[in-house]
């Protein structure tokens, strides 16, 4: 792509607004706004490096409107380029007009993410802090956004500057050892290789690992509201988004389909799901709410089990637990046992259950927060200000390639594989490191990645 050429797009959201801010980037920034920008008296204005200046905007002789303008000189810009931001009144008429003015004099209309896309091949970014750019303009939550913060600072890139630096240790001192392999001469024991691969992989893993659940504080955590009909769970959905979202009806099988709405808790968004009762049914339109329920259980992260203290025993709980717990895969979820309507039970024990179990009552709102604290205390530790938590896909896709490359080189030491072949997959684990902070990218990969943007940013 030109990264030479003058770009402009109007930065701010599409709308009406008090203010809005075009944004001209590019090595004619300057001279191309000098032509159309005035002092209050009419002189021709002189832009300052890292000033706002109080102007106004015309197209040949027509006032357009008083603009503040403020020049960001190479290299100390976004960019690295001249860019010049004119921040307008927020009519539609009036940015749409500046835009038009700016086209029809040379410059160009920006394409989605093309200033962060010339700020990472200006090197003022490397491509998974351009990423993280995309990801804090999308963050809904705190957490979100601490972990889009933390991405943006360098947190990720210095964990992978440090593994790649690992990589090249192990990659020199085996090709150390392949250029002296006909003298009788030991560098380094190849124990000591062992224990670097597993340090690496044991990280690796880790920050893989991380996916799942960064991926899920980024775009909401998905929590499965599940148990018979019957037994509050759209009560329950009520009382924690506060509001009546959900119909509550005494008679069984009132929801047929899944209810969705999201809440924050702790800084922690959260998508919970009301779901149809598990039941044996003979109504068509039921059972395929229930199918939908289990589909809805399988993919959550957390999945609240509720249980009517009223009407059932522990026993009968138990072994309907054990049954849900056949149906789905549950050994990633943090199943909570949810003991409704405590207020018309005396106590309910649930003897030899492993799961975290809450009693509430969702009709009075009782304990509703103990419910909360034990939903998000199983997420707090991925969204530590210093924790790094991979949230992208395309970064996670390329940690399994790493492991991948470096299972054979683990299996090689161990079986005395020669160097020349265990440079092989240690050269390819740093292609997919490469890959990742873009000392390694195609113009397609590029391309996918920055369409996401929105145009101005």
């Amino acid at each position: 792509m030109k990264t030479n050429d003058t770009i402009c797009a109007v930065s701010t959201a599409p709308g009406i607004g008090g203010i809005a801010v075009v944004r001209i980037c590019g090595e004619n920034a300057k001279s191309l706004c000098a032509k159309m920008l005035r002092g209050r008296v009419g002189q021709e204005m002189s832009l300052k490096p890292n000033t706002a200046t109080v102007c106004q905007f015309f197209d040949g002789q027509q006032l357009v409107d008083d603009v503040v303008a403020t020049y960001f000189a190479a290299p100390h810009s976004y960019t690295g380029d001249h860019i010049v931001e004119l921040s307008c009144h927020g009519s539609l008429y009036v940015q749409k007009k500046i835009m038009e003015t700016l086209l029809k004099n040379g410059a160009r209309l920006a394409e989605p993410g093309e200033f962060t896309q010339r700020a990472f091949l200006g090197g003022k970014l490397d491509l998974m802090q351009a990423e993280a750019v995309a990801d804090l303009i999308d963050s809904k939550s705190e957490a979100a956004h601490r972990m889009a913060v933390n991405q943006l600072r360098g947190g990720f890139s210095k964990k992978l500057s440090q593994l790649r630096q690992q990589l090249v240790e192990l990659a020199s001192l085996i090709e150390l050892e392949l250029d002296f392999s006909d003298e009788d001469v030991e560098f380094a024991d190849r124990s000591n290789f062992k224990t670097l691969v597993q340090s690496i992989q044991n990280e690796v893993s880790d920050l893989a690992g991380s996916f799942r659940v960064g991926a899920a504080i980024k775009n909401g955590v998905p929590v499965a509201i599940v148990g018979k009909p019957n037994v509050g769970k759209s009560t329950l959905l009520n009382a924690l988004l506060g509001d009546d979202r959900a119909i509550v009806s005494d008679m069984p099988g009132t929801t047929r389909d899944t209810v969705e709405d999201t809440t924050v808790f702790d800084g922690i968004e959260f998508r919970f799901i009301d779901t149809a009762g598990i039941r044996n049914s003979n109504d068509a339109i039921e059972r395929h709410g229930i199918e939908r329920s289990f589909a809805a259980a399988q993919k959550a992260m957390v999945v609240l089990y509720v249980a009517d203290a009223s009407q059932t025993s522990p026993q009968a709980l138990l072994h309907e637990l054990d049954d849900f717990r056949r149906q789905i895969d549950s050994r990633d979820k943090h199943i909570i046992v949810v003991v409704n309507k405590m207020d018309l039970a005396q106590s309910f024990d649930l003897p030899g259950c492993e799961l975290p179990i809450v009693r509430i009552s969702a009709r009075n709102a009782d304990h509703i927060s103990s419910l909360v604290g034990e939903i998000t205390q199983f997420f707090k530790d991925g969204v530590q200000a210093d924790t790094t938590v991979l949230t992208n896909l395309r970064h996670y896709e390329a940690m399994c390639k790493i492991l991948e490359s470096l299972k054979p080189v683990r299996e090689g030491l161990d079986n005395g594989t020669p160097g020349d072949l265990l440079m092989v997959d240690i050269r390819q684990a740093l292609y997919y490191i490469g890959l990742i902070t873009g000392q390694v990218a195609s113009d397609e990969i590029l391309g996918t990645i920055f369409s996401r943007f929105c145009i101005g940013k």
